[in-house]
């Protein structure tokens, strides 16, 4: 994600407070000075970074850490929530008839957003549906017709018109029959009054129910001014932060949605129309800061198992320990490639967000597993007996062969099955040896509504 850099700095300066029993100014002033110099390498605005840290520097100093909280644990909790404090309050999102403005600058994202929004609510079991008013731009009614095909929604484009605010109000007829209308604008390099104008007369005739400013993650310093022009001109009630896979800094975002006075309410995360999350404060900063997300990750898991059709629950504390089978590996591998990078969803588990090399490994495993390889690993698998897939260290040099002739590839394949399933055992024990890995667990087995009553997510 962009801000792993802001993440990893952040974390790194809260571990000078590791083994600390007690919270001194001097140490206190330490850490306070390394987070600023993170927030400022990461684009945040300066003077949000002083009113963060006074924050966090009176707070660490004056108040009382709770019996049995070390000095490091104290600390981290004040940053999570003043962090909090800033990305806002979740968006409220009501899942019934609406229509969404979006706005921004050339480039943003606003029309790939669009789409990922719509999809979004398509799977939310609502009709979305997408206008797209930009004459501006060339090849932008083209773009928006293929994103949403891709996306599986309706568009609206008339190419031949050059009133924006008409084609606004004939889209919303065209589109009458959807339940959710997302109206794309046009954006220019610059805030220019021209465009200020035109986003003023689209608001006035569709009268949307939602105003949300789109912002490339890489936006840096500018985001302030920017977001005060958009929140003059039709008001923010909240920001969309695309290309948050990239290298950007991405504070800039942060800091339009305090400017603002709004709040996140998605963040893309790729290029697919699948690539877009549902913001949740508390979960973000918690990724952030090494906490995990345990919310989003049951929630990719449950859609994970939803798309890959998966019907037999597996037991997740038999996965970590490493006690799995070739045919739980299969239906495991299969699962997680649906949620997608590994990196994303290592960030969601506590205590392994930090983990940087270990992340970049377990990424790379799954990003050998083709689609092709796949089928060749089922392939395997069914030449293979009962005793072989309960028990892979068995199949010999002999075997090898056997099950080789049997599924028509090379033994080469089959022992690189056995040695990709050795692998995965030998990392998820290392995985599942911590103590905060011990603790996820129990609390996904205790989540409500997951797994079948409660009793474990299925990966």
């Amino acid at each position: 994600m962009v801000l792993d850099g802001l993440g990893s700095s952040l974390q790194d300066a809260l571990e000078k407070l590791a083994g600390s029993s007690r919270i001194d100014e001097e140490s206190v002033e330490e850490v306070v000075k390394d987070i600023q110099r993170a927030l400022l390498q990461a684009d945040v605005d300066v003077d949000l970074v002083m009113e963060l840290s006074d924050s966090i520097r009176e707070r660490s100093l004056s108040e009382e850490p709770p019996a049995g909280t070390s000095a490091r644990e104290h600390v981290l909790h004040i940053v999570y929530e003043e962090m909090v404090e800033i990305v806002g309050d979740e968006t409220e999102f009501p899942l019934d008839s609406q229509t969404i403005l979006l706005s921004g600058l050339q480039g943003s994202g606003k029309t790939t957003s669009s789409a990922k929004i719509a999809r979004w609510f398509n799977r939310k079991g609502l009709r979305a549906g997408i206008v797209q008013t930009d004459t501006f731009r060339p090849g932008a009614h083209e773009q928006s017709r293929q994103m949403a095909e891709r996306a599986e929604v309706p568009c609206h484009v008339d190419p031949d018109a050059d009133d924006p605010v008409e084609i606004a109000r004939e889209g919303l007829e065209a589109l009458d029959d959807c339940d959710v209308k997302i109206v794309d604008t046009a954006g220019r390099h610059a805030l220019e009054a021209e465009l200020i104008d035109e986003i003023e007369a689209i608001e006035h005739e569709v009268q949307p129910d939602l105003n949300l400013l789109v912002l490339d993650a890489s936006i840096g310093q500018g985001a302030k001014d920017q977001a005060q022009a958009f929140e003059e001109a039709v008001g923010v009630d909240g920001v969309v932060i695309t290309k948050l896979d990239g290298t950007a800094k991405g504070g800039g975002a942060l800091t339009a949605v305090h400017q603002t006075d709004s709040s996140i309410a998605f963040i893309g995360v790729g290029e697919d129309v699948e690539d877009i999350e549902r913001f949740d404060p508390d979960g973000f900063i918690s990724r952030l800061l090494g906490m995990g997300d345990l919310k989003a990750l049951a929630e990719r898991v449950e859609e994970a198992m939803q798309e890959t059709e998966v019907e037999e629950e597996l037991d997740p504390e038999a996965l970590l320990s490493g006690d799995f089978t070739l045919k739980d590996v299969y239906s495991q591998i299969e699962a997680m490639s649906s949620m997608g990078k590994m990196d994303q969803v290592m960030d969601m588990i506590p205590g392994v967000g930090g983990m940087g090399a270990l992340k970049d490994e377990m990424d790379e495993d799954f990003a050998d597993v083709t689609e092709e390889r796949l089928d060749k690993y089922k392939a395997i698998m069914d030449s293979m007996t009962d005793e072989e897939l309960e028990n892979p260290g068995r199949v010999s040099s002999s075997r090898v062969t056997r099950v080789a002739r049997g599924s028509g590839v090379s033994e080469e394949d089959v022992r690189e099955l056995l040695e990709y399933h050795s692998t995965m055992e030998q990392t998820m024990e290392q995985l599942g040896g911590g103590r905060d890995m011990k603790r996820m667990m129990k609390q996904m087995g205790d989540m409500d509504g997951m797994g079948g009553g409660g009793g474990g997510l299925p990966f």
